[in-house]
């Protein structure tokens, strides 16, 4: 069957954010499990407040329970210390503050496999799902799902696209070619969807099973200590509230300090101080696109031009990405570039080439070109790299300010 628009939520989560996966037997008692994975955070979170609603709606009423899956280490690919520190330190904190609201959060260490193992433990009326475009994670949905219709066939399953600002599937419903015409297909609809949170309802009292005690220090010794030895950052503090710091901040916020410096800055790369520095916060879901959005436009007035190229590249092109993962099946492989691009590939594939590097050259920044020098090693010590820098060694283009950069 395939997924249908779920009805219109007592929390007023736009219909068409919801997808039905399954609809269940009309099962009306029993707590509402919210499998978190792509957003991160409790604080504008349209899957939990989904999941509320699902809760509220029940008769009786019922509590919400949040789980997170740990994919197994194939699905993390290049995934080393500093993300998988990043990561584990930013469940941290969310566990804390969802105990602290009396939200119990269950860790999954075995995967996607145990998500239908807590659901039957735990007499669930309902499951919530994230969304992601990932290959991986829809395989591990479809594989959970298929086991709860064959083994609880009367609970229902849904899932929430509360990471894009416009759901994918709302926004096109087939590859966009481009910016461009993406654009103007957001654009139509961008008032309906970019509105602001409710309140998260009071929640019924959880007196369910109670997690287990997680040894955080312990967990994420075990899980780094197996990635490559690259130390973590310590520039980049995870979880809600430091992404809402780095938002808002008095001090140093980019709203609140920096956002004038945007449009003009932010392909500068000897100014660091003109980016966001939002990325790894929306990254994993620590803070919400769709709050970040809301609260540039509040400042428009101050800085038209930054605000509007800051929504540009925190909407339309962010949400870009989405959409070619989402509808184009080989989105990590040549075969899922367009013809031109393979094209030009295939035509230039006999060429001479100057230089021949090992990926051991590359990585330790011992090429002759000093742009890709200079990029790697920001990689190697401040753990990303500038925008601009990424775009110039895709394009393999300099302009004058790379020679203050190197």
């Amino acid at each position: 069957m395939p997924p249908t628009t779920a009805p219109a939520s007592s929390t007023r989560v736009h219909p068409s954010r919801v997808r039905v996966l399954h609809p269940g037997g009309g099962r009306t008692t029993g707590p509402v499990v919210y499998w978190m994975l792509r957003d991160q955070r409790l604080a504008d979170n349209w899957a939990l407040l989904h999941a509320a609603g699902l809760a509220a709606a029940s008769a009786p009423a019922a509590p919400i329970a949040i789980a997170f899956a740990l994919f197994p280490r194939p699905f993390l690919l290049g995934a080393r210390r500093r993300q998988l520190g990043f990561l584990l330190r930013g469940l941290r904190r969310l566990a804390a503050d969802a105990r602290a609201r009396g939200l119990p959060f269950f860790l999954l260490e075995g995967g996607p496999a145990e998500v239908p193992v807590l659901v039957r433990r735990l007499g669930a009326s309902a499951l919530v799902a994230d969304f992601s475009p990932l290959r991986p994670v829809r395989e591990a949905l479809d594989a959970v799902l298929g086991e709860l219709r064959r083994d609880v066939a009367d609970m229902a399953v849904h899932q929430v696209d509360a990471h894009n600002v416009v759901p994918v599937w709302a926004a096109s419903g087939k590859l966009e070619y481009s910016a461009k015409t993406f654009r103007g297909k957001v654009s139509k609809v961008m008032d309906e969807y970019l509105v602001e949170y409710p309140e998260l309802p009071a929640l019924m009292p959880w007196d369910g099973e109670q997690p287990e005690d997680v040894d955080w220090d312990a967990l994420i010794n075990r899980i780094c200590r197996d990635a490559e030895n690259v130390p973590e950052i310590d520039w980049c503090e995870p979880g809600e509230a430091a992404a809402m710091e780095v938002l808002l901040g008095s001090k140093d916020g980019f709203l609140t300090k920096r956002i004038k410096n945007y449009d003009m800055g932010r392909n500068d790369p000897t100014k660091p101080r003109a980016l966001s520095c939002l990325s790894p916060y929306l990254h994993f879901g620590h803070i919400s696109a769709q709050r970040c959005a809301l609260e540039a436009k509040k400042c428009h007035h101050l800085s038209p031009k930054s605000v509007d190229a800051f929504l540009e590249e925190l909407i339309i092109r962010r949400e870009l990405a989405d959409n070619f993962c989402y509808y184009q099946p080989h989105y990590d492989s040549l075969a899922g570039a367009w013809e031109w691009a393979r094209k030009t590939l295939m035509d230039h594939a006999g060429d001479k080439r100057e230089h021949i590097y090992t990926r051991e050259l590359l990585e330790n920044a011992k090429t002759s070109d000093p742009l890709w020098n200079a990029s790697q090693l920001e990689m190697v010590h401040l753990g990303k790299m500038h925008g601009f820098m990424r775009l110039q060694n895709v394009l393999g283009q300099k302009d004058s300010r790379m020679d203050q950069w190197t």
